[in-house]
């Protein structure tokens, strides 16, 4: 009687092979493949050769290149040194050494830049230490400390890419060490003692969604999305006022400067301006198509600026409530806007 073979499906199929070879092989997982030591020592030397090819003949220090003698100098794998370069005066150019500030928007002082503009002396102590011909010697031997041979793109030119050669001195001896060019790293930030919770302010019942400081420091407002906007005392924190007027989330608050007013916006498709002295809406400025997500106020003109989910950031005069500006350009929604003195300038994102 002949069996009947179990079909299984090609992804079953497929799945055990695999669990097959996975167990087969699984135990060799954590063993490494054993290293051949001549296959690794010329792996080393073909990687020193290619990433260190021009620097391999510097001497290690000043002195044992004079004794030596330049003409009979070789490096370690036995090649001839520096043909090109005999009797012909090669020159060499320091780079890198702009100073750049830390971060965006950081101004250039004595303590932010990284890497300082070097003087004249510390150029030529920065300058690479290839060994040039015999008569460059001599002249150096002889030359004044502040003289210096300069020769634009040589440098690039000699010098494997994210490396620097710098000399150092140390006593009369001069050592040229290579060393890796460090990338610019991020400054590290001032520490101080970890901030403590001063105070936790409740009173919202839908998330807070914006805040602002009046500039007296005496109070700040809040607005949420239970609908309501709130002013606060800033010492106590205790609640001063709640205003009512919008019907869906506050999404945005200022204060104006310039005037007793307070400025808000909100999902539902409302900016209001409010008198602060009788608590009272004084202002609505239609014209958005959706929800107002955020407002500024300039510093130094009398124009209020919104920005809207309809794509577009409005302008409008303060005093007369119309819209001066409609700021097209963007495909989907603008969430921020913020005003500059300087030329007025308006930024959205």
């Amino acid at each position: 009687m002949v069996e009947e073979v179990q079909k299984h499906s090609v992804h079953t199929l497929v799945f055990r092979s695999l669990k097959r070879t996975h167990d087969m092989f699984v135990a060799d997982n954590g063993k490494p493949v054993p290293l051949d030591e001549e296959s690794h020592k010329r792996k080393m030397a073909i990687k020193l050769r290619n990433e260190y090819g021009p620097v391999l003949h510097m001497p290690s220090s000043k002195e044992n290149f004079k004794e030596k003698g330049p003409q009979n100098a070789s490096d370690s794998y036995g090649h001839k040194q520096y043909p090109a370069n005999q009797g012909q005066e090669v020159e060499y150019l320091v780079t890198g050494t702009h100073p750049y500030p830390p971060g965006p928007g950081v101004a250039l002082t004595a303590d932010t830049k990284i890497q300082r503009m070097p003087s004249e002396s510390a150029a030529q102590s920065l300058a690479v230490a290839l060994p040039p011909s015999q008569a460059r010697v001599d002249a150096n031997r002889s030359a004044p400390a502040g003289g210096e041979f300069r020769h634009s793109g040589a440098s690039e030119r000699s010098q494997p890419a994210g490396m620097t050669s710098v000399v150092m001195e140390g006593g009369n001896a001069k050592n040229s060490a290579l060393m890796a060019k460090k990338a610019p790293t991020m400054p590290k930030p001032q520490w101080h003692p970890p901030w403590k919770l001063y105070r936790v302010i409740s009173g919202h019942l839908g998330w807070v969604r914006c805040i602002a400081v009046e500039p007296g420091n005496q109070w700040f407002v809040t607005g949420s999305a239970d609908r309501t906007i709130k002013i606060w005392d800033l010492a106590s924190g205790k609640l001063k006022l709640s205003l009512t007027g919008h019907i869906s989330t506050v999404r945005g608050v200022i204060v104006s400067t310039r005037s007793p007013y307070l400025f808000s916006c909100g999902e539902d498709k409302q900016v209001k301006c409010w008198d602060l002295e009788y608590n009272k809406v004084i202002r609505h400025y239609h014209g958005h198509l959706s929800a107002v997500y955020g407002l500024d106020l300039h510093p130094t003109i009398d124009v209020l600026v919104t920005c809207s989910r309809d794509s577009t950031a409005r302008i409008w005069d303060v005093r007369t409530k119309a819209s001066v500006h409609t700021l097209s350009g963007h495909t989907n929604a603008v969430a921020t806007v913020r005003c500059q003195a300087a030329e007025p300038q308006i930024i959205t994102g």
